[in-house]
Formats: structure tokens, C-alpha cells, sequence
């Protein structure tokens, strides 16, 4: 399982996920106060102003998505159509991200911190992940046919 490439960008992107439950997603300044973006939500001073629980759970899916996914290793036609459900989620994720920042303060100064790029490096691992179990799948059925 784990000597196929695939399965390592499953798991890279899987940890990417999974480090956005502990590391904070933006800093929201906002009329002389300064909020912070993270899985509980937009907090200020140790109170959450926004709730954050939908982007929590949403994370939280994509994660077992990612994970279910690395131990579906074989049936590789399932495994493809689950990673390119995790994709369209973490696409969604992305904006979730701009609704959280935005919806709630016009004009705010947003600074975005390096954890909202893991869901695109998942992205890219994914795809590449996609790539190559297509890429097992015609091998297996070339094997199948020379038989």
C-alpha cells in the first residue's frame, strides 16, 4: 500500500488537511481590533464572534475522505472518483475561506496566513494521485488483456 506513489501524495495531502485543524487560516483587522480566522471560527480576545463549525466539519470530511481514499487501494476506480470528490470539496473549502473573511467586514485589511495554501497543494497531490492510479488501472487491464 504505502510503496505506491499515489498512496504518498494521499497521505502528504491528508496531513496538509489535517494540519488545518491547528493552525490559524487568516488575521482580520477591522476598525482598530484584530480578529483571528481559525477552525473555531473569527475569534477576538478568546471569544468567538463567528462560529466556525461548518468550515470544521467540512475539513473534517475532506480529511476522511483522504483517508478512506488511502485504504481503498484496491478498487482504484473508486479511489479515483473519492479524490475527485475531496478536489471539489476542497474547491468549495476555498470558498468558504473568502466567505468567512468577507461577509462580515466591508473593508476590512485581511492577512492570509500559509495554511490557506494546503488545500491547493492537496489539490495538486490529488491530481497527481489521480494520475497515477489511471495510470495502474491501464497497466492492470493491459496485464489482463495479454492473458
Amino acid at each position: 500500500m504505502l510503496q505506491r506513489i499515489q498512496t504518498l501524495y494521499m497521505l502528504v495531502s491528508a496531513i496538509l488537511i489535517g494540519l488545518l485543524f491547528a493552525l490559524p487560516f487568516a488575521e482580520i483587522a477591522h476598525n482598530n481590533q484584530l480578529f483571528l480566522f481559525d477552525i473555531r471560527g473569527i475569534v477576538r480576545n478568546e471569544v468567538v464572534e463567528e462560529n466556525g463549525l461548518a468550515i470544521a466539519a467540512f475539513i473534517g470530511i475532506i480529511l476522511i475522505l483522504h483517508v478512506v481514499a488511502i485504504y481503498m487501494f484496491k478498487k482504484r476506480i473508486l479511489q479515483i472518483r473519492l479524490l475527485v470528490f475531496t478536489i471539489l470539496l476542497m474547491i468549495g473549502l476555498f470558498g468558504m475561506f473568502y466567505f468567512f473573511t468577507y461577509y462580515a467586514f466591508r473593508g476590512a485589511d485581511v492577512s492570509f496566513k500559509l495554511p490557506v495554501a494546503f488545500p491547493l497543494v492537496a489539490i495538486i497531490l490529488d491530481y497527481l494521485a489521480i494520475r497515477n492510479i489511471g495510470k495502474d488501472e491501464a497497466l492492470i487491464r493491459s496485464i489482463d488483456r495479454i492473458r
